[in-house]
């Protein structure tokens, strides 16, 4: 029996399996990352920016630009973190309007401890994949995003 679809287009086979590749890469993570420090993989990835960015600390609306939410996005998310002491608001001195994300001693404890075993988790789930192809593929995920060194 002959295939009666048409053919797929490479861009669209792309973004298919870009799709399915995040969500298995996401349910892992988030499993591992919640039984071994209680965080989910998309607060690990906000304690990461955060501990990344100059003073610790970044603008919500940055913070929402690096995860791909909406500023509100952030907020909901930030919300427990705060209670639980892993981040902390702050203000600019110079102007109030302007509030700040800051990881703190004890999220970026957390973060180092958690880093080990999002690392191997990564590994793991890259196994298959050749090293030498890690680099490009990066850089097209990276495109894609409108990612920089800066915002990595």
């Amino acid at each position: 029996m002959d295939n009666q679809y048409p053919p797929v287009a490479p861009s669209l086979e792309f973004t298919l399996r870009l799709a399915r590749a995040q969500a298995t890469l996401v349910r892992r993570l988030d499993q591992v990352l919640g039984g071994y420090h209680g965080i989910s993989f998309g607060d690990f990835m906000l304690l990461h920016y955060l501990s990344r960015a100059p003073g610790g600390r970044l603008r919500r609306v940055d913070l929402a630009e690096r995860q791909g939410l909406t500023a509100s996005g952030v907020t909901r998310t930030l919300l427990p973190l705060e209670k639980i002491g892993l981040v902390e608001r702050q203000q600019d001195p110079r102007d109030a309007r302007v509030a700040y994300a800051a990881i703190t001693p004890t999220g970026r404890e957390l973060l180092e401890n958690a880093v080990v075993v999002a690392e191997q988790i990564s590994r793991d789930l890259l196994r298959s994949c050749p090293p030498a192809q890690l680099g490009e593929m990066s850089a097209a995920l990276g495109l894609i995003a409108g990612m920089n060194a800066s915002n990595s």
